[in-house]
C-alpha cells in the first residue's frame, strides 16, 4: 500500500477537486448511488477517504472506472464535495500514471481509429442504403487531427 500524505492537496488543487477536504464521511454518496447498489466494489465514501488518507492505489484499481457520471451523488452532497468531478480528475491522474483499464484503452483506440466505438464499413452503408437510412461517414478528418499518433490511413475514406 502507498501512501503520499500530500496526495489530498494536490488533488484539491485540481479544478473539480476543490471541496475534497469539506468531505466528513456522512455517506449520503454512497447511499444514494445508483452503481453501489448493483457493485459493491464501487463506494464513493471510500474512494474519498482513500484520497484523504493519502492512499494512492485508488489510481490503479478499477474502482474509479464504475461510475457512471449521474451526478447523485454530487447533487446530494450536504458538504459540495464534487464527487463526479473528483472522479474524473482521479480519472485523470490515473491514465497520466498509465493506469487504464483494457476496456477503456480499446475504446479509446477505437475512437481514434474510427470516429466511434466500432468501425464502419461500406458494406454497413449499403445495408443502410436498402433500409432507406442515410449513408454514414466512414471516418472524420477531425479525429484524425486529434488523435493523429493513432489514426489509420484512410485517404481513400475521409474523402468522402
Amino acid at each position: 500500500m502507498s501512501r503520499k500524505p500530500d496526495f489530498k492537496y494536490i488533488l484539491s488543487q485540481i479544478h473539480g477537486a476543490e471541496n475534497l477536504l469539506n468531505c466528513y464521511a456522512c455517506g449520503t454518496c454512497t447511499a444514494g448511488c445508483p452503481v453501489r447498489a448493483l457493485d459493491e466494489r464501487y463506494n464513493p465514501r471510500k474512494i474519498i477517504r482513500m484520497v484523504i488518507l493519502g492512499r494512492t492505489e485508488i489510481l490503479a484499481g478499477d474502482e474509479i472506472w464504475l461510475c457512471t457520471s449521474c451526478y447523485t451523488c454530487q447533487e446530494r452532497c450536504p458538504q459540495d464535495v464534487k464527487i463526479t468531478d473528483l472522479i474524473v480528475a482521479l480519472r485523470n491522474l490515473a491514465v497520466a500514471e498509465g493506469h487504464l483499464p483494457p476496456g477503456i484503452a480499446m475504446q479509446s483506440k477505437f475512437v481514434a481509429e474510427f470516429g466511434r466505438l466500432y468501425e464502419l464499413s461500406d458494406f454497413d452503408n449499403k445495408k443502410r442504403e436498402k433500409l432507406g437510412l442515410p449513408v454514414l461517414q466512414i471516418s472524420f478528418k477531425e479525429v484524425a487531427q486529434v488523435f493523429p499518433e493513432h489514426s489509420k490511413s484512410k485517404d481513400k475514406e475521409t474523402e468522402k
